[in-house]
């Protein structure tokens, strides 16, 4: 059965440029090993995978006390982290793309290099790594954060000028910061940029601004307060939102005195989130869904759901740069949402991002009743 909704957004999706639309984001990097974990070796180039993160925890269960051995077969190498797979995404779906992060101190790792093709980059430092271990309910991500401890203000000034950041930051239309969690030393950046490339400054246009703070379980309650209060500080220059994954919605709620048990819906946790927040629009996004409130319009959609995903690192980064795309396209929040679930839902079925006239057509096809678990 046809949906008219889905074919009509698709038609402003063919109608829009994203080319028009200049976007600078920062300021992670990391080199992903994507891993099969294996359950049973049937040969040389047999394996089953052991299938949920549940089964993968009952093994490490039964061996406490004793000893075991779980090998990871690797798939493949890719760009990781928050913002790095956010700019990744943004610049095929065809934005005039500039980021800033961890590709290589000396010279770009190889694969930052397509990215680079196609968008600018600024690399201030080497890049962190890890093995995301994939199962079919989710991920579970092994990291090496220590190069991130050069994610700072003194390598950002090292290897670009103040007045070349304030031209940067002018050309922008949407600005987007990731992966605080993991890069520890990155409120220096944040604080550096207000003290120092604000100033110089000469744009007077309205900008975007995007927050995701990945997992911040890892954080203190201090540290996560003193990010959301330097988040708030943004706004004084821009129009600021923020992006959570499920898990992560839940833990912010908590640190203003709500569990899981206290919302009847999901699409409450954004609702509430901006209350407390105090930010322009908050977006959530489980696996199989999406909301978000902006002050005005608060919307839920379901997504195109895939119950065997090819690989899911990096889904809810493609998730934001579909829905951001869509915003600064001018689209309604409903709509913004549905592009965010279209461009994750492409992601998880190919183990690629969508270029946009890919994920045009993937609209189109979900439209159509074409797209399948």
């Amino acid at each position: 059965m046809r949906d008219e909704k889905k074919l009509q957004l698709a038609q402003k999706l063919r109608a829009a440029d994203p080319g028009t639309v200049s976007a600078l984001i920062g300021f992670d990097g990391f080199v992903d090993t994507v891993v099969h974990p294996v359950d049973t070796r049937t040969g040389p180039d047999t394996y089953t995978r052991i299938q949920t993160i549940g089964d993968y925890g009952n093994k490490f269960l039964a061996a406490a006390g004793l000893s075991m051995n779980i090998e990871m077969v690797p798939r493949e190498s890719k760009i990781g982290g928050i913002s790095a797979i956010l700019a990744n995404s943004l610049s095929l779906l065809g934005l005039d793309l500039t980021f800033i992060g961890a590709c290589g101190e000396d010279a770009l790792v190889p694969v930052f290099k397509e990215m680079a093709e196609r968008a600018s980059v600024y690399s201030i430092c080497d890049p962190a790594s890890s093995d995301a271990i994939e199962f079919m309910d989710g991920k579970v991500i092994s990291s090496k954060l220590e190069p991130l401890k050069n994610s700072d203000w003194d390598h950002v000034v090292k290897h670009i000028p103040l007045d070349t950041l304030a031209e940067l930051y002018d050309r922008a239309d949407l600005i987007g910061y990731g992966g605080w969690a993991l890069s520890i030393n990155v409120n220096s950046i944040w604080k550096g940029v207000m003290k120092e490339v604000w100033p110089r400054m000469k744009s007077k246009d309205e900008k975007q601004m995007f927050f995701d703070l990945s997992d911040p379980a890892k954080r203190t309650k201090e540290d996560i307060l003193e990010a959301i209060d330097l988040i708030r500080a943004h706004q004084e220059r821009f129009t600021v939102g923020i992006g959570f994954n499920e898990k992560e919605s839940f833990e912010i709620c908590e640190l203003y005195g709500k569990s899981r048990e206290d919302f009847s819906s999901m699409q409450q946790v954004p609702e509430f989130l901006k209350e407390k927040l105090g930010l322009s629009y908050v977006v959530v996004h489980p696996v199989k869904s999406a909301c978000g409130c902006d002050g005005v319009t608060s919307a839920e959609v379901q997504g195109p759901f895939c119950a065997k995903p090819a690989l899911t690192t990096g889904a809810g980064d493609n998730f934001n740069a579909g829905f951001l795309t869509a915003r600064m396209l001018g689209l309604p929040l409903d709509e913004c949402l549905l592009t965010g679930t279209a461009n994750s839902g492409f992601y998880v079925r190919n183990a690629r991002s969508a270029a946009y006239e890919e994920l045009c057509a993937f609209v189109e096809d979900w439209a159509e009743g074409k797209v399948t678990e």
